[in-house]
């Protein structure tokens, strides 16, 4: 099984996705006896590619964003301390 094959949401496996829709659209019965199975192998290759790169990108994102908060924490700790400092 894929994902819903919308060109939007997968640049990288356009060519992939059109060729494969055409081959379903072209062979609508043998389509059920393998005739686009080896578009759907490279379909499927695409995606974990697609996958793996957004995977990544993603990480980075949530690494920069956990340090930004680490920053901000320890900002606002040291504020706090400064209030409390001349509080006493």
């Amino acid at each position: 099984m894929h994902p819903p094959l919308t060109l939007h949401r997968h640049p990288m496996c356009a060519d992939i996705i059109e060729q494969f829709q055409k081959c379903h659209a072209d062979h609508p019965i043998s389509k059920f006896f393998g005739e686009c199975t080896e578009l759907k192998v490279k379909l499927d290759r695409c995606f974990r590619q697609e996958k793996a790169l957004k995977r990544k990108a993603n990480f980075e994102e949530s690494k920069k964003f956990k340090e930004r908060l680490q920053a901000y924490r320890k900002e606002i700790n040291e504020k706090s301390e400064d209030r409390n400092q001349q509080s006493v």
